[in-house]
């Protein structure tokens, strides 16, 4: 009668709110100077050298999310290895990932699929 009963604290939020949050995490980015536009993300081989070369280049030392258009698995196992780097497709970012990030990296086909789902 007294015992303990498992709740649930959870909460659902409304779509227009999660759109509106993932607006404003892009847009502080881009305010930041955090956000920088690739041409194409892409490799041929597992290589984590390429991936640490292509951050050292761009600035992106720290943290950094990489984002492709679709789920490459090569790009994603091969920044697996470095700490801080964190990959993610276009049509699955949220906003933590976001946030968390010191540098967000994305290909210019990213940017047209956020945009088009987004706006």
């Amino acid at each position: 009668m007294f015992a303990p009963k498992p709740r649930d604290y959870s909460y659902k939020l409304n779509k227009k709110v999660k759109r509106l949050a993932l607006k404003s995490a892009l847009s502080s980015k881009v305010q930041n100077k955090e956000f920088i536009v690739v041409d194409e993300i892409k490799l041929e081989h597992y290589r984590t050298k390429t991936i640490v070369a292509m951050l050292h280049a761009l600035g992106a030392d720290k943290k950094a999310l990489i984002v492709t258009p679709t789920i490459d698995n090569i790009v994603m196992k091969s920044a697996n290895n470095i700490p801080g780097v964190e990959t993610a497709a276009a049509d699955s970012l949220n906003v933590y990932q976001i946030l968390k990030c010191d540098r967000f990296i994305i290909a210019k086909e990213a940017v047209t699929m956020i945009t088009e789902m987004y706006s």
